[in-house]
This record gives C-alpha cells, structure tokens and sequence, in this order.
C-alpha cells in the first residue's frame, strides 16, 4: 500500500500546477493520468501556441451559477503572477489580442515549465494508470489517511485527494466524466454539463440562405442568455456551412440555453439608420455597392436578397420603409440556433461541480473533508483567450496552499 499526503487526479493545466504548488510546500504528491500523453489539451490549445493566461483577467470575465466563487482565488493568484512564472523559464511570449498571451514559440514549452515545476516538488507521476475506486476511509482519525484509492498500480492511502481531470470537450484526447462521477458519489450536486466555447448551428432550412457566406468573417457585436445570464461581446464573426462560429459566436455559446436566440448587430458602433438615410440623400451609388462599403460584398448582397431589396437599385430611388427595415436587420439580427457543433468541437465545458458545495478560498468539499475539486471540473467557465487557464492556475494555486497546511499539521 502506497501512502502519500495528497494524490492528484488528472495531469492537465490544474493538476500539473497544483501539484507542483503543494510538493514545493512540503506536501507528498502523487500525480495520476490514465491517458497516454500529458497535457494533450495544452498542446493543442490556442493552434499549438497555448494562450496561457489573459493579461487583464477579472473575476467579470468568468460565468457560473455563482459568480462571486472565482474571486478568491483568482485574487490570490493573478495572471501577473503567472506571467512571472513564465518569464523565469525564460519563455518567449506575445500579446496577440485583447491581453491574450501566447508562447512564441510552441505550447510545449508551457507543459515543459509545469513538469519542471513537478519536479521541483518531488512529485511522483503515474501515468498512464487508471484510478477504478476511490472512498473515503471509514473511522480515518485526524491526522489518518482519509482516502483510498485503487488504481493499476496498486492501492495508495492519502490524507487529501484533489479531482482535477477537467471536462467533457474533445474526448479524443482522453477526456471523460469521471470527475462528475466522483463529485456525485460523495453527494455533490452538479450545474449541468453542456459545450461551452463552441459554434453554433442551424435548421438546415434556416440556414441555406446563408450557407454560399461560408468564409466571410467580419466584426460584430453578439448578445446572448437572459436576465442577469446575458452577456454582450464585440469580436469577429464567422459564417460557416452549417452555421456560426469565431470568437463573437465561440463567446456567445457559453451564455446561451436552447430555445433562445442571438442577436448581432453588424459594423459595432454604426447608427445604421442614419448611414442609410445619409447615403440615400448624398450617394449616387447602387444600394448593394453603398452597403458593400459597410460590409463585407458577399454578405452585402446575401442580406439584400434576404430582405427582396434589388442591389442595383440607385440609392436616392430606395424607398424610405425599405431602407428602415434593412437598416433594423443589420442593427438587430435575431436568430435562434438549433444547438451546438456538441463536445467534439467545444473547447470547454460551461456547468460541472455546484459550488455551493465548494470552499471558494481552500476548493475543499464542504462534504467530504480532504476532497478538492479544481480547474473545469467546477461550475467556472472562463472567457474566449486565456481565461481557462487562469482559472486552472489560480485554483490550483489555491488548492495547493490549503493542501500544504493540511499536510504541515498532519506532520507535527
């Protein structure tokens, strides 16, 4: 029997780093991965140049149920401090846009620091191996082991254990639910899982008048959700065969529910209605060349044909109701998308792990004492561009504090 202070399920972002934090404190860590490689989703991440962190990351840039759980811990470990992190592993970096950091170079480089950091604290990975049971240890004392646990190598005892084997999206690397499996063995109510940062798509009827605008991209601002769930963005839109996707829509995804619909507004910023009225009095060109000046030209013509507007109608022979109607189109598009491109194409999972349950300041279970849940298993959704990780790093972070104490008071 394997005895250990603190064993950590799942060698992703959070686990890594929370195994580090804790084995650097003192704490005896064993890290645990059934798949084959580690991190695959941090090498794949931001086009295999891993957008690690978000330089102006706040807790206003993260969603779940109860929005007010983030704060501590994205307090106490801030982009800033992984951003340092980085720069003493003399890792080359770049902002790419709206604080979105990126490696230079490749996302290895991320994985390397983290296995370095391992390292540092002594922690002992096992990987691949599987964990078949975990319970809690009837009649454990306070300083006894708490936990125990059967994997494929054999049963390990550990005060603490911490699940952090992430979410639901691309099961081809290795994803499973095995951390929503463990929350509601030991009582844990969940939010329910669904694909966050995700394209969204059509009723194949709906869409076909859209599908030849495959490719065109242009900046929108998307509103999305409902009540105090809504949430408003302005990031480029992209058209696909099936539907939406880019930044704006992958944004909007994560807010909205089924049944509900989008609302775009083309050309952020422009009073549509005045343009149009202003072109109309001062503009000799054809209706689809003035709104092609606006617009992309494929989607200028497509939203003319939507609305049975001829392109080459002049502009001062437009009829005022017509161009009113064509200006409310492109400052209020409302569509309603039939659901998601699903797991496979979503970059993280929206719901998880209730906190409720959850100490927001140690991530302990308020059911099962010595039970942590960190990084995208919890009911914490970050923002498009290095906010997931941040969250993963800053939970992590705190985990491992509490982790650390745990383990020093065992000892003495």
């Amino acid at each position: 029997m394997k005895r250990v202070d603190v064993v950590v399920i799942g060698a992703g972002a959070a686990g890594l780093f929370c195994a580090a934090q804790a084995g650097q404190r003192g704490a005896r860590v064993l890290l645990i991965d059934h798949a084959d490689k580690i991190a695959e989703k941090i090498r794949i991440s931001g086009g295999g140049r891993c957008n690690f962190t978000n330089r102006d990351a706040t807790p206003a840039n993260f969603h779940s149920r109860n929005p007010h759980f983030c704060r501590s811990a994205l307090a106490r470990y801030t982009s800033q401090d992984f951003i340092a992190l980085v720069q003493r592993h003399r890792i080359a970096f770049h902002e790419k846009h709206r604080g979105q950091l990126f490696c230079d170079d490749s996302s290895q480089q991320i994985i390397d620091l983290l296995m370095r950091e391992c390292e540092d604290g002594n922690v002992e990975r096992w990987q691949p191996c599987a964990v078949r049971a975990l319970r809690a240890r009837e009649g454990a004392g306070e300083r006894a082991p708490r936990y125990e646990i059967d994997t494929d190598r054999g049963p390990v005892e550990a005060r603490s254990v911490v699940i952090a084997t992430g979410g639901l999206p691309v099961p081809k690397i290795g994803a499973t639910d095995f951390g929503l499996r463990i929350a509601k063995q030991f009582g844990h109510p969940l939010v329910e899982p669904r694909p966050a940062l995700v394209p969204l798509v059509f009723d194949a009827a709906e869409w076909a008048p859209f599908v030849a605008l495959a490719g065109v991209s242009l900046e929108v601002e998307i509103s999305s959700g409902s009540g105090k769930q809504r949430a408003r963005f302005v990031e480029d839109l992209l058209f696909t065969h099936r539907g939406l996707s880019g930044p704006a829509v992958l944004q909007a995804s994560s807010y909205w529910q089924p049944g509900e619909t989008l609302q775009i507004a083309f050309a952020p910023g422009t009073d549509w209605c005045q343009t149009l009225s202003r072109a109309k009095a001062t503009s000799r060109r054809q209706l689809g060349n003035e709104l092609a000046t606006h617009l992309p030209q494929r989607l200028a013509q497509a939203w003319l044909a939507r609305g049975g507007l001829p392109e080459d109608k002049p502009m001062p022979e437009v009829a005022d109701k017509p161009l009113r109607q064509l200006a409310e189109s492109l400052s209020a598009w409302r569509i309603a998308p039939a659901g998601t491109e699903g797991w496979k194409k979503a970059e993280v999972m929206a719901g998880g792990v209730d906190t409720r349950e959850i100490d927001s300041k140690t991530m302990e279970s308020r059911r099962a004492p010595g039970l942590h849940f960190i990084g995208e298993v919890v009911d914490v959704t970050g923002w498009l561009g290095g906010y997931n990780f941040q969250w993963a790093w800053a939970s992590g972070y705190a985990c491992a504090e509490a982790l650390a104490a745990d383990s020093r008071v065992a000892a003495a």
